[in-house]
């Protein structure tokens, strides 16, 4: 009898987003030395068998979802090679798509140089989102080396319940009652776009980048500290002022950002729980642009903080999501929540910290570093950014052209312009 996993509810979710992004999550580790593959393969084995949603393909039937397990080869997991060009072979693999009615949601790639590896992952975020990815691939590296260097079995990854109301494991029981009756549906409703051309099928999938050295980011968090800002804050107030020149939005308009919010701020245990989604979003709304960048960061600061005063954060419209899910088929679900939910077409995604030892591969630290969420598609776009040895990436994936690839770099040389301003202060 086949064996199957429950469909959670984000999973169903981000089966929904499949009209407006690729859902792939995207991960670069560059390292200095040649990674032992067949101690990577044993590791990725054992974690394959520890978290078998892994290896799964997504079912819809119209009526209803679920996961169901599939057998697998390592050697379809793992891609080994020497390429004569890395970037390129680094490029394709991250910018390929895994369906969800693959038998394997998790791809990984080793890219030989000179005495190098460059170990990429690419997976689908209805297995895990950005936080469960950083956990995965430190846990990861972890293994590999107690592996490599102790001869300690690779088993060490958390297993446990992926449903979503473990969000709620930090309440009391009278703050739960209250978070489970959060009907309202908070969803951004701005008409404000990224300036790319027209959807079209000749379009395809790219990773742009742009680095902020460590000097800067320094700088840059020294600035926000009068603001009482955050270096998300400081992010976000640098996209809205960049995004107001590169599209050439009225001054005096009103626009929203919508910003990733980990929801295991309200969970006491996250030990015990299997790799999933806890994510959700948060509103970051300015009245106008401002007369200069310190005011549209003073802006961001307000809206952030009127969030982050609100004990049920990120909370809102779960309920609604479960009784739209559970009162009709899936089929019909789906159109009732879409006809609900407005995806954002601004949004950015602070994933944080990849700390270097915690990535090191038997004492090999890694050399660099990034990890970026969805490929998007037009209208539709998602600023990632990821902080590793001081150093900040700014990452943006996009299904586009030439043209598009030429806004996207100018929309970065506005945002350094603009980070740069900051750092010089008022």
């Amino acid at each position: 009898m086949e064996r199957r996993l429950n469909a959670e509810l984000w999973d169903k979710m981000h089966y929904l987003f499949r009209d407006f992004n690729d859902r792939m999550v995207h991960v670069e580790l560059k390292y200095d030395y040649e990674i032992d593959i067949e101690a990577l393969k044993t590791v990725l084995i054992c974690f394959f068998e520890k978290a078998p949603v892994l290896h799964s393909c997504f079912v819809d039937n119209h009526l209803s979802t679920h996961w169901e397990v599939k057998p697998y080869h390592i050697d379809d997991v793992l891609t080994v090679s020497r390429p004569d060009d890395i970037d390129k072979a680094v490029d394709e693999f991250l910018t390929q798509y895994i369906p969800p009615q693959a038998d394997i949601q998790l791809k990984a790639a080793v890219f030989y140089g000179e005495g190098t590896s460059t170990l990429c992952i690419v997976e689908n975020h209805m297995c895990m989102d950005g936080g469960d990815l950083k956990y995965f691939m430190k846990a990861l590296c972890k293994n590999y080396s107690d592996y490599v260097e102790k001869k300690i079995s690779p088993l060490d990854l958390r297993t446990g319940s992926r449903s979503y109301e473990e969000v709620y494991s930090g309440f009391s029981r009278t703050e739960t009652k209250m978070a489970k009756n959060l009907y309202k549906n908070v969803c951004a409703k701005d008409d404000h776009a990224f300036p790319l051309t027209p959807d079209s099928i000749r379009d395809v999938s790219f990773i742009a980048k742009r680095k902020i050295d460590a000097d800067r980011f320094k700088k840059l968090r020294a600035a926000g500290k009068p603001y009482g800002a955050t270096v998300n804050d400081l992010l976000v107030a640098a996209y809205f002022y960049s995004l107001y020149e590169l599209a050439d939005y009225d001054v005096s308009d009103s626009v929203t950002i919508s910003c990733a919010i980990d929801l295991r701020r309200h969970m006491t245990d996250t030990e015990h729980t299997g790799i999933t989604n806890h994510t959700a979003w948060m509103q970051c709304r300015i009245p106008e642009r401002g007369r200069n960048i310190f005011e549209t960061l003073k802006y961001a600061v307000r809206s952030s903080n009127k969030f982050k005063k609100d004990k049920f954060m990120g909370l809102y419209g779960l309920p609604l999501l479960r009784l739209g899910y559970n009162i009709l088929p899936h089929s019909a679900s789906e159109e009732i929540i879409k006809i609900g939910y407005s995806n954002p077409l601004l949004a950015m995604s602070n994933i944080g910290i990849l700390e270097a030892d915690k990535l090191a591969m038997a004492g090999h630290e890694p050399v660099d570093a990034f990890m970026s969420g969805a490929v998007k598609y037009k209208p539709y776009v998602l600023l990632s950014a990821t902080s590793f040895k001081n150093e900040l990436t700014l990452s943006m994936c996009v299904r586009g052209n030439e043209e598009d690839k030429k806004t996207v770099e100018k929309f970065f040389d506005l945002m350094e312009k603009n980070i740069d301003d900051l750092i010089k202060g008022e």
